[in-house]
């Protein structure tokens, strides 16, 4: 292959061009999903560590989109039991993320969590090519409840 000069001035329009477009032509897909879902629940797109973003909301609740094989939607809540508000954001993101309504997500996240409460162990629910997990430490106070979706990797 020859090796080609290019023109000061066209890579600079080039460059320039690239600059403007807007920023979600230039992300990422889990920088888009995270943008999305931020959108959804009214949150803003925090930082990115490694494959995770963080997605801010006011008051006791945390999310964060997990982007490897699969995405991953985790909602973290420091309140002794979650809020209405946990479990309908996360039915929201997690429509966003699975292509589920959220109306149907949303039960199946509260079940999790009630097992998980009441057998005090991780709950696992897997439903058609996604799952809904949930933790809780009822004696920490700085996360109490922590609930995912997820789509299920292909075999």
């Amino acid at each position: 292959m020859p090796n080609v000069a290019v023109p000061r001035p066209l890579l600079a329009l080039v460059l320039a061009a690239l600059a403007g477009l807007p920023a979600a032509a230039r992300a990422e897909p889990c920088d888009d999903l995270a943008h999305q879902i931020a959108g959804a629940i009214g949150g803003k797109v925090g930082k990115r560590a490694g494959p995770s973003i963080d997605i801010r909301l006011a008051g006791p609740i945390k999310f964060d989109v997990t982007c490897r094989a699969e995405p991953i939607v985790q909602a973290t809540s420091a309140e002794p039991s979650p809020s209405a508000a946990f479990f309908r954001d996360l039915a929201a993101a997690s429509e966003i993320l699975v292509g589920e309504p959220a109306a149907r997500v949303e039960p199946i996240i509260a079940d999790a969590y009630r097992t998980a409460l009441s057998e005090r162990r991780k709950s696992f629910i897997q439903q058609n090519g996604w799952s809904a997990s949930c933790y809780t430490d009822p004696g920490s106070s700085a996360m109490r409840t922590l609930c995912s979706v997820g789509r299920i990797p292909p075999r």
